[in-house]
Protein backbone atom coordinates (compact mmCIF):
# COMPACT_ATOMS: atom_id res chain seq x y z
CA UNK A 1 0.00 0.00 0.00
CA UNK A 2 1.33 3.41 -1.20
CA UNK A 3 2.22 5.81 1.94
CA UNK A 4 2.60 9.31 1.79
CA UNK A 5 3.90 12.33 4.62
CA UNK A 6 0.89 13.68 6.34
CA UNK A 7 0.19 17.52 6.50
CA UNK A 8 3.98 18.77 7.07
CA UNK A 9 3.99 16.44 10.34
CA UNK A 10 6.09 13.75 11.10
CA UNK A 11 3.68 10.74 10.40
CA UNK A 12 3.17 8.40 7.67
CA UNK A 13 -0.16 7.49 6.16
CA UNK A 14 -1.25 4.77 3.99
CA UNK A 15 -3.24 6.67 0.48
CA UNK A 16 -5.97 4.46 1.21
CA UNK A 17 -7.67 5.95 4.06
CA UNK A 18 -11.08 5.50 6.09
CA UNK A 19 -13.88 7.92 5.71
CA UNK A 20 -16.02 7.63 9.01
CA UNK A 21 -19.28 9.05 8.00
CA UNK A 22 -20.82 5.99 8.35
CA UNK A 23 -19.85 4.35 11.64
CA UNK A 24 -23.26 4.36 13.86
CA UNK A 25 -24.83 6.55 11.39
CA UNK A 26 -28.54 6.05 10.85
CA UNK A 27 -28.21 7.97 7.24
CA UNK A 28 -26.29 4.53 6.32
CA UNK A 29 -28.13 1.90 7.72
CA UNK A 30 -27.92 -0.14 10.72
CA UNK A 31 -24.64 -0.79 12.67
CA UNK A 32 -24.01 -0.62 16.55
CA UNK A 33 -21.75 0.78 18.21
CA UNK A 34 -20.07 -1.68 19.24
CA UNK A 35 -19.47 -3.13 15.17
CA UNK A 36 -18.17 0.33 14.91
CA UNK A 37 -15.43 -0.02 17.01
CA UNK A 38 -14.68 -3.73 15.94
CA UNK A 39 -14.97 -2.20 12.01
CA UNK A 40 -12.38 0.30 12.73
CA UNK A 41 -10.08 -1.55 15.08
CA UNK A 42 -10.07 -4.47 12.01
CA UNK A 43 -9.00 -1.24 9.63
CA UNK A 44 -6.16 -0.56 11.77
CA UNK A 45 -5.17 -4.20 11.77
CA UNK A 46 -5.22 -4.36 7.96
CA UNK A 47 -2.53 -1.16 7.87
CA UNK A 48 -5.08 1.96 7.47
CA UNK A 49 -4.15 5.17 9.54
CA UNK A 50 -5.96 7.68 8.41
CA UNK A 51 -9.05 8.40 9.49
CA UNK A 52 -11.59 11.18 8.67
CA UNK A 53 -14.61 12.69 10.87
CA UNK A 54 -16.60 15.88 12.44
CA UNK A 55 -18.97 16.73 14.78
CA UNK A 56 -21.45 16.21 12.25
CA UNK A 57 -20.88 12.92 11.36
CA UNK A 58 -23.74 10.56 13.75
CA UNK A 59 -24.33 13.36 16.01
CA UNK A 60 -20.59 13.22 17.19
CA UNK A 61 -21.03 9.32 17.66
CA UNK A 62 -18.00 9.07 14.92
CA UNK A 63 -15.61 10.95 17.00
CA UNK A 64 -16.83 8.86 20.18
CA UNK A 65 -16.21 5.81 18.25
CA UNK A 66 -13.21 6.42 16.94
CA UNK A 67 -11.53 7.47 20.24
CA UNK A 68 -12.92 4.25 21.86
CA UNK A 69 -11.44 2.42 18.83
CA UNK A 70 -7.95 3.98 18.99
CA UNK A 71 -7.11 3.71 22.68
CA UNK A 72 -3.71 1.96 22.81
CA UNK A 73 -3.19 2.66 19.23
CA UNK A 74 -3.03 6.79 18.96
CA UNK A 75 0.65 7.35 17.92
CA UNK A 76 -0.20 4.88 15.00
CA UNK A 77 -3.07 6.48 13.49
CA UNK A 78 -4.01 9.93 12.02
CA UNK A 79 -7.23 11.78 12.91
CA UNK A 80 -8.89 14.44 11.14
CA UNK A 81 -11.76 15.78 11.87
CA UNK A 82 -13.49 19.43 11.39
CA UNK A 83 -14.96 22.85 13.01
CA UNK A 84 -18.04 24.76 11.72
CA UNK A 85 -20.84 22.30 11.97
CA UNK A 86 -21.71 20.37 15.20
CA UNK A 87 -23.01 17.59 16.81
CA UNK A 88 -26.31 18.93 17.34
CA UNK A 89 -26.85 19.97 13.70
CA UNK A 90 -26.07 24.02 14.37
CA UNK A 91 -23.03 25.73 12.01
CA UNK A 92 -21.20 27.77 14.15
CA UNK A 93 -18.15 29.10 11.94
CA UNK A 94 -17.10 32.35 14.57
CA UNK A 95 -13.16 32.73 15.09
CA UNK A 96 -13.99 32.73 19.10
CA UNK A 97 -15.65 29.37 18.84
CA UNK A 98 -13.00 27.47 17.47
CA UNK A 99 -10.85 26.34 20.76
CA UNK A 100 -13.92 25.33 22.57
CA UNK A 101 -14.89 23.03 19.35
CA UNK A 102 -11.60 21.79 19.49
CA UNK A 103 -12.09 20.88 23.07
CA UNK A 104 -15.09 19.19 22.76
CA UNK A 105 -14.02 16.81 19.92
CA UNK A 106 -10.89 16.24 21.59
CA UNK A 107 -12.83 14.72 24.84
CA UNK A 108 -15.56 12.91 22.42
CA UNK A 109 -11.81 11.11 20.85
CA UNK A 110 -10.69 10.83 24.05
CA UNK A 111 -7.23 12.03 23.10
CA UNK A 112 -5.03 15.10 23.89
CA UNK A 113 -4.22 16.38 19.98
CA UNK A 114 -5.68 15.91 16.66
CA UNK A 115 -3.88 15.31 14.22
CA UNK A 116 -5.37 18.11 11.76
CA UNK A 117 -8.55 20.16 11.86
CA UNK A 118 -10.46 21.28 9.05
CA UNK A 119 -12.97 24.06 8.31
CA UNK A 120 -16.06 22.12 7.33
CA UNK A 121 -16.88 23.97 4.20
CA UNK A 122 -16.57 27.25 5.34
CA UNK A 123 -17.64 30.53 2.88
CA UNK A 124 -15.26 32.43 0.76
CA UNK A 125 -14.54 35.51 2.85
CA UNK A 126 -12.53 32.87 4.94
CA UNK A 127 -10.89 31.35 2.06
CA UNK A 128 -9.79 34.34 0.99
CA UNK A 129 -7.84 34.67 4.52
CA UNK A 130 -9.66 38.21 5.17
CA UNK A 131 -10.79 36.27 8.77
CA UNK A 132 -8.30 35.55 11.28
CA UNK A 133 -9.85 32.03 11.50
CA UNK A 134 -6.22 30.42 10.05
CA UNK A 135 -4.66 32.79 12.72
CA UNK A 136 -6.56 31.20 15.62
CA UNK A 137 -5.93 27.73 14.15
CA UNK A 138 -2.25 28.54 13.87
CA UNK A 139 -2.09 29.37 17.83
CA UNK A 140 -3.84 26.27 18.37
CA UNK A 141 -1.58 24.53 16.43
CA UNK A 142 1.45 26.10 18.20
CA UNK A 143 -0.34 25.14 21.78
CA UNK A 144 0.04 21.22 21.12
CA UNK A 145 -3.76 20.99 20.56
CA UNK A 146 -3.53 20.57 17.15
CA UNK A 147 -0.73 19.45 14.65
CA UNK A 148 -1.89 20.30 11.68
CA UNK A 149 -5.20 22.71 9.94
CA UNK A 150 -6.76 23.15 6.77
CA UNK A 151 -10.47 23.44 4.92
CA UNK A 152 -12.90 20.66 3.17
CA UNK A 153 -13.69 22.31 -0.34
CA UNK A 154 -15.81 21.18 -3.26
CA UNK A 155 -14.17 23.23 -6.12
CA UNK A 156 -11.22 24.01 -8.31
CA UNK A 157 -12.37 27.88 -7.97
CA UNK A 158 -12.27 27.31 -3.85
CA UNK A 159 -9.16 25.53 -3.69
CA UNK A 160 -7.09 28.19 -5.83
CA UNK A 161 -8.70 30.93 -3.69
CA UNK A 162 -7.41 29.13 -0.49
CA UNK A 163 -4.13 28.19 -2.08
CA UNK A 164 -3.52 31.61 -3.34
CA UNK A 165 -4.09 33.67 0.08
CA UNK A 166 -3.54 31.16 3.11
CA UNK A 167 -1.25 29.46 4.58
CA UNK A 168 -2.12 25.96 5.87
CA UNK A 169 -0.89 22.36 6.05
CA UNK A 170 -4.04 20.52 4.22
CA UNK A 171 -6.97 20.75 1.99
CA UNK A 172 -10.02 17.98 1.56
CA UNK A 173 -11.07 18.18 -2.16
CA UNK A 174 -13.90 16.57 -3.85
CA UNK A 175 -12.79 14.61 -6.46
CA UNK A 176 -13.72 11.80 -8.68
CA UNK A 177 -14.26 10.54 -12.28
CA UNK A 178 -17.26 12.89 -12.60
CA UNK A 179 -15.79 15.92 -10.41
CA UNK A 180 -12.43 16.62 -12.23
CA UNK A 181 -12.08 20.42 -11.90
CA UNK A 182 -9.80 20.74 -8.92
CA UNK A 183 -6.84 19.08 -10.47
CA UNK A 184 -5.75 22.31 -12.47
CA UNK A 185 -5.24 23.45 -9.16
CA UNK A 186 -3.32 20.13 -7.54
CA UNK A 187 0.38 21.44 -9.08
CA UNK A 188 -0.06 24.58 -6.85
CA UNK A 189 -1.21 22.68 -3.60
CA UNK A 190 2.01 20.11 -4.18
CA UNK A 191 4.63 23.21 -4.60
CA UNK A 192 3.44 24.64 -1.58
CA UNK A 193 3.47 20.88 0.58
CA UNK A 194 -0.33 21.25 1.09
CA UNK A 195 -1.73 17.58 1.77
CA UNK A 196 -4.90 16.77 -0.57
CA UNK A 197 -7.12 14.61 1.21
CA UNK A 198 -10.28 13.18 -1.87
CA UNK A 199 -13.50 12.83 -0.26
CA UNK A 200 -16.30 11.48 -2.17
CA UNK A 201 -14.02 9.22 -4.29
CA UNK A 202 -16.58 7.04 -5.25
CA UNK A 203 -19.42 9.61 -6.05
CA UNK A 204 -21.94 8.58 -3.38
CA UNK A 205 -21.76 4.78 -4.50
CA UNK A 206 -22.44 5.48 -8.57
CA UNK A 207 -18.70 4.95 -8.86
CA UNK A 208 -19.15 1.44 -7.71
CA UNK A 209 -20.87 0.35 -10.57
CA UNK A 210 -23.88 -0.99 -8.44
CA UNK A 211 -26.19 1.44 -9.61
CA UNK A 212 -28.20 1.96 -12.95
CA UNK A 213 -31.20 3.55 -14.51
CA UNK A 214 -33.75 1.71 -12.42
CA UNK A 215 -32.02 2.40 -8.81
CA UNK A 216 -34.21 3.94 -6.27
CA UNK A 217 -33.03 5.59 -3.64
CA UNK A 218 -33.73 6.51 0.02
CA UNK A 219 -32.02 8.71 2.48
CA UNK A 220 -29.53 11.40 1.56
CA UNK A 221 -29.70 10.00 -1.45
CA UNK A 222 -33.00 10.61 -2.45
CA UNK A 223 -31.91 14.21 -3.39
CA UNK A 224 -30.87 13.03 -7.01
CA UNK A 225 -34.16 13.95 -9.27
CA UNK A 226 -35.21 11.45 -12.00
CA UNK A 227 -33.23 12.93 -14.73
CA UNK A 228 -29.76 13.25 -12.70
CA UNK A 229 -30.46 9.38 -11.70
CA UNK A 230 -30.74 8.65 -16.07
CA UNK A 231 -27.50 11.10 -16.05
CA UNK A 232 -25.22 9.61 -13.91
CA UNK A 233 -26.09 5.72 -15.16
CA UNK A 234 -25.39 6.81 -18.78
CA UNK A 235 -22.28 8.25 -17.15
CA UNK A 236 -21.28 4.91 -15.03
CA UNK A 237 -22.19 2.81 -18.33
CA UNK A 238 -19.51 4.76 -20.00
CA UNK A 239 -17.28 3.99 -17.93
CA UNK A 240 -17.75 0.84 -17.69
CA UNK A 241 -17.43 0.44 -21.47
CA UNK A 242 -13.77 2.48 -21.28
CA UNK A 243 -12.61 0.32 -18.60
CA UNK A 244 -13.97 -2.95 -19.47
CA UNK A 245 -15.23 -4.15 -16.18
CA UNK A 246 -18.77 -3.85 -14.21
CA UNK A 247 -16.79 -3.57 -11.08
CA UNK A 248 -15.80 0.38 -11.26
CA UNK A 249 -14.25 0.42 -7.39
CA UNK A 250 -10.41 -0.13 -8.54
CA UNK A 251 -10.97 2.02 -11.26
CA UNK A 252 -12.41 4.91 -9.45
CA UNK A 253 -9.60 4.29 -6.45
CA UNK A 254 -7.03 3.65 -9.23
CA UNK A 255 -8.01 7.21 -10.87
CA UNK A 256 -7.67 9.36 -7.97
CA UNK A 257 -4.33 7.74 -6.59
CA UNK A 258 -2.72 8.13 -10.37
CA UNK A 259 -2.31 12.02 -9.15
CA UNK A 260 1.07 11.76 -7.33
CA UNK A 261 0.08 15.36 -5.64
CA UNK A 262 -2.91 13.33 -3.33
CA UNK A 263 -2.18 12.60 -0.23
CA UNK A 264 -4.95 9.88 0.67
CA UNK A 265 -8.17 8.90 -0.69
CA UNK A 266 -10.96 8.41 2.12
CA UNK A 267 -13.96 6.09 0.73
CA UNK A 268 -16.83 5.29 3.24
CA UNK A 269 -16.68 2.08 5.18
CA UNK A 270 -19.71 0.55 6.11
CA UNK A 271 -18.51 -3.16 7.29
CA UNK A 272 -15.36 -5.69 7.26
CA UNK A 273 -16.49 -7.21 3.84
CA UNK A 274 -17.05 -3.81 1.73
CA UNK A 275 -13.28 -2.82 3.84
CA UNK A 276 -11.64 -5.85 2.65
CA UNK A 277 -12.80 -5.73 -1.05
CA UNK A 278 -11.37 -2.03 -1.26
CA UNK A 279 -8.11 -3.60 0.13
CA UNK A 280 -7.96 -6.35 -2.06
CA UNK A 281 -8.54 -4.54 -5.46
CA UNK A 282 -5.47 -2.70 -7.47
CA UNK A 283 -5.91 0.70 -7.30
CA UNK A 284 -3.94 1.46 -10.41
CA UNK A 285 -4.90 2.22 -13.88
CA UNK A 286 -3.60 2.06 -17.21
CA UNK A 287 -2.53 5.66 -18.74
CA UNK A 288 -5.10 4.78 -21.73
CA UNK A 289 -7.93 4.47 -19.57
CA UNK A 290 -7.05 7.29 -17.49
CA UNK A 291 -6.73 9.40 -20.48
CA UNK A 292 -10.11 8.33 -21.48
CA UNK A 293 -11.45 8.88 -18.36
CA UNK A 294 -10.38 12.47 -18.77
CA UNK A 295 -11.55 12.94 -22.21
CA UNK A 296 -15.49 11.43 -20.75
CA UNK A 297 -14.95 14.44 -18.40
CA UNK A 298 -14.08 17.14 -20.78
CA UNK A 299 -16.77 16.19 -22.93
CA UNK A 300 -19.49 15.31 -20.89
CA UNK A 301 -19.28 17.15 -17.47
CA UNK A 302 -16.95 20.18 -17.87
CA UNK A 303 -19.23 22.93 -18.64
CA UNK A 304 -22.19 20.76 -17.74
CA UNK A 305 -21.23 19.56 -14.40
CA UNK A 306 -23.28 17.06 -12.54
CA UNK A 307 -24.78 18.09 -9.27
CA UNK A 308 -23.78 16.76 -5.89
Amino acid sequence: MNEAVYAKTDKIVNRLGFGSWQLNNPLWGDMSETEAIKLVRYAIEQGINLFDTAPAYGSGQSEVILGQAIQGQREHVVINTKVGHLADGTSDFSVSSLENQIQVSLKRLNTDYIDSVILHNPDRTILAGKTMHFDKLKQLKSQGFIRAYGVSIDTYEDLMLVLQNVDLDVIEILFNVFFQGPAQGFQLASLKNVSLIVKVPLDSGWLTGKYNHHSQFTGIRARWSPAVIKRRADLVDEVKTISKTEALVPIALGFILSYPEITAVIPGIKDESQLQSILECEHTISDEIKNQLIKLYDDKLKTNPLPW
